[in-house]
């Protein structure tokens, strides 16, 4: 029997998860997923595989954490990706949730139970929303008690030793400049030797009660493993990789190991530090990227992470190796007809390298078309991550180019910071740089490319549009700054301290901030664009959308403009997700039908 290609339902229709946590007895896996269509969490009860529902809210989770006795679970969630989150309590089994800390309007971070479960530390904008503040939550008595202010940067509770002697505070001054404390009675200690130096700090652990491991590339370009002692001060570097940094790290205080994530361009690895035995072991991983890894007491590794080819999914390691607790998959078809990228790389206007994936569609199904994919963050990157869309456009014949510009993660901090205070020339002429490489090696021409990106990928889609049209045909913007000063001026208040470093300051930098703007240029927007905003959206408002649909309609240009009123900065609700795809696929197969009419 002959049957139907596959459609835009089956590709979307693979599934996502959020987050998970194991109960302390590891008979429990807990998950945020969207299985039902909306976010909610699920339990596997281990054995079993079989998913069962715990919460009908049909909210998207954003912390998750067990009681270290099993009793309760602590879970945030925000309402329709505003991203204001609250937290929850609820028992193993599922139920209604129980409000713990919820004050309508405020984003709370990091939740941390005491070994005893009946205290959580929080960071919180309630009382503080530029620098935010620490908190301890009583859950016999229900009273808030404040422990710490967060001054001059967004300061977040990140962690407490086993005692509750010693809190650690991560402060967050830019995305490439982030330092850890430990308050150890009533004393601030700076984790690495100098706060002067610019570096990062991305996690640390309590090894015992005064010894510390931690992440930094202080004085390196790429991170690696250190530890501070808390008796004598002494900083000491672990482990340095070669090219490579460590991104997270997990200690299994049981069998005295550290488990540390890498990162390295578009794929991740797994180390493993006996520190017994002060030996080292890279360790096997069922997928490319890896999202989250922890450790139960028994000394198994959970590990939750996607392929190019395989969407996310929950892995245990066993002494027979990696089991997959979850099994996601895109419905109706198989693995092997999903396509993995090539890794290609092309030299920028100013002789730097920069790293691309290549998703080229199967010969049989290839329409000819190219996707131009700008990454977003901009201090993110693309990698060999399983994105349904991709897949859904690539068997529909639209090969897809998504370059690692310049400030993107995963290739040291010095090109890292590239992005910083420079939104809108560097990154961009590395895109430029990319298109012309496509062109020039015969898999584009110009005029010919399709445009898209969300996030800061729509606004370098909106900025590419603006400055560079005659590369393209079509533009999609998702959820993109237009305007860099409303922009800046709209952020979520514990953003707006690194808005100078990041994108710059609206006095000091006006002129840059003007030339960096895509709405400078509407002018040379010529192409037909599609926008798509959430209203909900806390990083880039439905405002910025607003205005550069309105502008361009005023000039008589072609805009399309689909507005979801129940969505923030991304898809939390699968129906919204297909139908944004679906209207993308119309839009560009409009356009592709139009140039083989001319």
């Amino acid at each position: 029997m002959d049957f139907s290609k596959p459609d835009v339902e089956q590709f979307l229709r693979s599934y996502a998860i959020d987050d998970f946590a194991v109960s302390p007895d590891e008979n429990q896996l807990v998950f945020s997923t969207n299985l039902s269509g909306k976010y909610n969490l699920w339990s596997l009860q281990l054995p079993s595989t079989f998913p069962v529902p715990l919460t009908f809210n049909n909210q998207s989770c954003q912390e998750l954490v067990f009681d270290k006795k099993g009793r309760f679970i602590i879970a945030g969630f925000d309402n329709d990706g505003d991203e204001n989150t609250q937290f929850y309590a609820l028992p193993p089994q599922g139920g209604s949730l129980k409000a713990v800390v919820y004050n309508e309007g405020t984003r709370n971070f990091f939740p941390i139970l005491s070994e005893d479960g009946k205290k959580l530390f929080y960071s919180s904008s309630n009382g503080n929303p530029t620098y935010l503040n620490a908190y301890c939550h009583d859950l016999v008595t229900g009273e808030d008690s404040l422990i710490s202010e967060g001054k001059e940067a967004a300061t977040y509770f990140f962690g407490i030793s086993s005692d509750e002697t010693v809190q650690l505070y991560f402060k967050h001054l830019s995305n490439t400049y982030t330092l850890m404390y430990a308050k150890d009675k009533e004393e601030m200690k700076l984790l690495t030797p100098t706060a002067e130096l610019q570096h990062t700090v991305s996690d640390a652990v309590f090894v015992t009660d005064r010894l510390i491991y931690l992440l930094t590339d202080y004085e390196a370009d790429f991170t690696y493993l250190a530890s501070f002692n808390l008796d004598t001060n002494q900083f000491n570097k672990v482990k340095e990789l070669n090219k490579e940094g460590f991104g997270s790290l997990v200690y299994d205080k049981e069998q005295k190991l550290l488990y540390a994530v890498s990162n390295k361009g578009v794929e991740d690895g797994l180390y493993c530090y006996d520190l017994q035995k002060e030996s080292w072991t890279v360790e096997e991983t069922p997928c490319s990227v890896i999202e989250k890894i922890t450790v139960g007491k028994s000394g198994a590794v959970y590990l939750l992470g996607r392929s190019a080819t395989k969407p996310q999914n929950i892995y245990k390691r066993t002494d027979e190796g990696w089991v997959q607790l979850t099994n996601y998959q895109v419905p109706g078809v198989s693995e092997s007809e999903l396509i993995e990228p090539e890794v290609v790389n092309y030299t920028s206007f100013d002789g730097l390298e920069i790293e691309a994936l290549f998703f080229k569609a199967n010969a049989e199904q290839a329409n000819g078309e190219i996707i131009f994919w700008p990454h977003g963050g901009p201090q993110a990157s693309e990698r060999k991550s399983f994105r349904a869309a991709f897949q859904f456009f690539l068997n529909n014949g639209y090969s897809i180019f998504a370059p690692n510009f310049r400030g993107s993660f995963g290739y040291g901090l010095s090109f890292m910071k590239m992005v910083e205070g420079d939104w809108g020339y560097g990154p961009r002429l590395d895109n430029v740089a990319g298109l012309d490489w496509l062109i020039e090696n015969g898999y584009g021409e110009k005029g010919e490319i399709l445009l898209m990106g969300g996030s800061y990928g729509g606004y370098m889609a909106l900025l590419l549009h603006g400055r560079h049209a005659d590369y393209f045909k079509a533009v999609v913007d998702i959820f993109g700054p237009s305007d860099l000063f409303s922009f800046i001026k709209s952020v979520p208040e514990d953003w707006k301290p690194v808005m100078d470093k990041w994108v710059g300051n609206p006095v000091q930098d006006k002129e840059k901030l003007i030339e960096y703007s895509p709405i400078t240029y509407l002018d040379g927007m010529t192409r037909p664009m599609l926008v798509i905003q959430g209203a909900n959206d806390p990083r880039v408002v439905k405002e910025e959308s607003d205005q550069i649909v309105e502008a361009l309609r005023q000039l008589g240009r072609e805009v399309e403009y689909m507005l979801l009123e129940d969505e923030g900065h991304g898809f939390s609700k699968k129906e919204n997700e297909i139908a944004v795809y679906k209207r993308i696929l119309t839009f560009f197969q409009k356009h592709q039908q139009a140039k083989t009419q001319v």
